[in-house]
């Protein structure tokens, strides 16, 4: 039986340091890094999606970063299909492959494929929607959790597309959402994959943020936002609406004052961090360690990449 490709993922919030850990573990094994980054698949949007830089990219070659434009549709799907292709030829030729981001939807798609349910009404979303408009989404949302209080947990109580989604195929299965996940959870596994997660104290991942948001800003985030405008990128872009791109374009439309765009920006940024935390501990599979434990992870993989060699097919 052919060996699987072994994945070494490195995941945790924005601002933690991935993207140095990742280069620090791969470079001196002649790895290569896949980015499973949402945002870094654009071109022309490097400094607010915190890009490696050229120098990064010359030491460890980089994958999946520019690969549509801002304006063009990107999914996990074609995520999951174009690294794939690249870990394919990777296992080949013998390169270890690490995937490295804070995008937990894409990893989940890579290692444990995509849940697809065909199940849908359209007269049933129709009436959820409505319901949305005359009760509010908190009353849905509490209907979510008396029918799959797990999958309410997940879900942002925000989150309208997917809560009517969860009710939709609750009642078109008379299954919650949850049981469908569990049954598909048991699927064969592509992949065997280690997943390190990096973990520092939230004050001090905050601070970070913090200080990562004014390097953005002090390296030309403004510029980098005004030239997409310039360039016809419409500002109600899927990228476009993304954190930091938000904010500057609505900076320079006028609907915020300076201070408060970059307060919101932080804002957003701390939120969308405290998110990931939350999707990334619902992993059981994932080792949390400190970014600075550089020689843990390196015996880690070590050990991983070993077992991998003489055969062992464990996930």
């Amino acid at each position: 039986m052919p060996q699987k490709p072994s994945l070494i993922i490195i995941s945790g919030p924005t601002g933690v340091g991935k993207t140095e850990v990742g280069i620090s573990l791969a470079e001196p094994i002649r790895g290569e890094i896949i980015s499973a980054d949402a945002m870094q698949v654009y071109r022309y949007m490097d400094i607010g999606t915190a890009k490696p830089g050229k120098e990064q990219r010359s030491r460890v070659p980089h994958h999946l970063i520019d690969v549509v434009d801002p304006d063009e549709p990107f999914s996990a799907a074609l995520f999951k299909t174009m690294a794939d292709s690249v870990i394919t030829r990777l296992h080949r030729i013998g390169r270890p492959v690490f995937v490295v981001g804070g995008t937990g939807l894409y990893i989940k798609a890579l290692t444990r494929g995509l849940f697809q349910l065909r199940e849908q009404d359209p007269a049933v979303r129709k009436r959820l929607k409505a319901e949305v408009e005359s009760l509010g989404l908190e009353v849905l949302h509490q209907r979510l959790e008396h029918v799959d209080p797990e999958a309410a947990k997940r879900i942002h109580p925000n989150d309208t597309y997917r809560i009517i989604r969860a009710l939709e195929i609750f009642e078109l299965t008379g299954k919650p959402l949850t049981r469908h996940h569990q049954a598909h959870s048991f699927s064969e596994r592509p992949y065997r994959v280690l997943k390190i997660g990096l973990l520092i104290d939230r004050k001090m991942l905050y601070e970070r943020i913090n200080k990562r948001t004014h390097e953005m800003i002090a390296s030309g985030l403004l510029r980098e936002v005004e030239w997409l405008l310039d360039q016809g990128y419409s500002p109600e872009l899927k990228s476009m609406q993304s954190i930091g791109y938000r904010h500057m374009t609505q900076y320079l439309k006028g609907a915020l004052a300076w201070d408060e765009a970059v307060r919101l920006f932080k804002r957003d940024t701390r939120r969308y961090a405290k998110r990931q935390l939350t999707w990334f501990r619902a992993d059981p599979e994932i080792r949390w360690i400190e970014p600075t434990q550089i020689g843990l992870m390196r015996k880690m993989i070590d050990s991983f990449l070993t077992e991998s060699v003489f055969g062992c097919n464990g996930i």
